[in-house]
């Protein structure tokens, strides 16, 4: 199926920007119209979302128009920081059929994941703090917007980027939000033992979490105290089980390179895609380019792709719909054959 993507940027955040990048991904596509667009807005929009949204929707002639304002853009072509700017893409109607595995897409821009998203019906997306949302060309009022994509099949790509640094050990003393004691021993001392020598006389904390299960999202650390206990951003019960992970650009790269080519493996062969990814996922944590847009570039060199870069990043679990922090979460699709 015809799909594309658009990028344009200029000194301030005006509609036209929208507008062009809509122009710019109908031009890829090699459509005139389409009936649906994609669009992000740099955080520069948040204030007045709904006049680029609407000028998006009249280049596109279409009003199923959604999306959010993010830290940052990005397409196949390149990404956006620190610049006003607007991202889009568009793809011809899909054939009837398919949509039973597309989770519902969703952005918030409230302060954490509604209650009512974290149960079924399965969702991917973008959370950012304050930001404007739209579905159907109208800004949300209540920070929330979703959209279902009909007529696809997708594949759901979720790189956490972490690197595990210890086997489960279990939780045998806890206090709130205090980790005390991890299989007797005291929590903060179970953390440094379990990293990597070089890090132990000043342990990244900001870079580790506390992994209940592999592909769930991890608890982060607020500090390491003077008893040797551990406050995390949630509380942990007496008899669960963590492991310590660590994230690190080689391992996160090296990640996204596995879950994308596992979804190769299966015989997923996408005509677009959506990531989702962090602002401290991206150029900013690889080193002034963002490796998880390479990694999708070598596995599916010419595909049309739209990302931004939020605080957060929606994805469904074995326990409902999560929110994950610093995890690059990707939906490939496709129209009329299977992924």
């Amino acid at each position: 199926m015809k799909a594309g993507s658009g990028l344009a940027r200029g000194p301030r955040p005006a509609p036209e920007l929208a507008a062009e990048a809509v122009q710019q991904a109908l031009a890829a596509a090699g459509l005139e119209r389409t009936a649906s667009v994609c669009l992000f807005l740099t955080r520069d929009f948040i204030r007045h979302a709904q006049p680029a949204v609407l000028a998006a929707a009249r280049a596109a002639g279409s009003l199923q128009v959604f999306g959010c304002t993010a830290n940052g853009l990005f397409t196949e072509n390149g990404w956006l920081l620190d610049q006003a700017g607007a991202a889009a893409l568009v793809f011809a109607n899909p054939a009837s059929g398919g949509d039973a595995d597309v989770p519902l897409i969703s952005f918030s821009g409230q302060g954490g994941l509604h209650f009512d998203w974290q149960t079924p019906p399965s969702r991917a997306g973008l959370f950012d703090s304050d930001a404007a949302v739209w579905s159907h060309a109208r800004v949300a009022e209540d920070g929330r917007a979703t959209t279902r994509l009909t007529g696809l099949h997708s594949h759901l790509a979720l790189s956490s980027g972490l690197r595990l640094l210890s086997q489960p050990h279990a939780v045998t003393a806890s206090r709130g939000l205090d980790l005390c004691q991890l299989a007797g021993q005291n929590a903060g001392d179970s953390l440094l033992r379990s990293l990597p020598a070089e890090l132990r006389e000043h342990p990244p904390l900001h870079q580790i979490v506390a992994l209940r299960q592999r592909n769930e999202p991890g608890l982060g650390i607020l500090a390491l105290n003077a008893d040797a206990s551990l406050t995390l951003t949630e509380a942990l019960q007496e008899g669960e089980k963590i492991s310590w992970a660590i994230r690190q650009p080689m391992a996160a790269e090296q990640d996204m390179r596995e879950v994308l080519g596992a979804a190769v493996d299966t015989g997923c062969k996408p005509d677009f895609a959506l990531m989702f990814s962090c602002i401290g996922r991206g150029p900013l944590f690889y080193g002034n380019d963002d490796r998880d847009l390479l990694a999708f570039r070598e596995q599916f060199p010419g595909t049309p792709l739209l990302g931004a870069y939020g605080s957060g990043q929606i994805a469904p679990t074995g326990n409902g719909n999560r929110l994950f922090q610093n995890s690059a979460i990707t939906l490939l699709f496709a129209g009329t054959h299977a992924v």
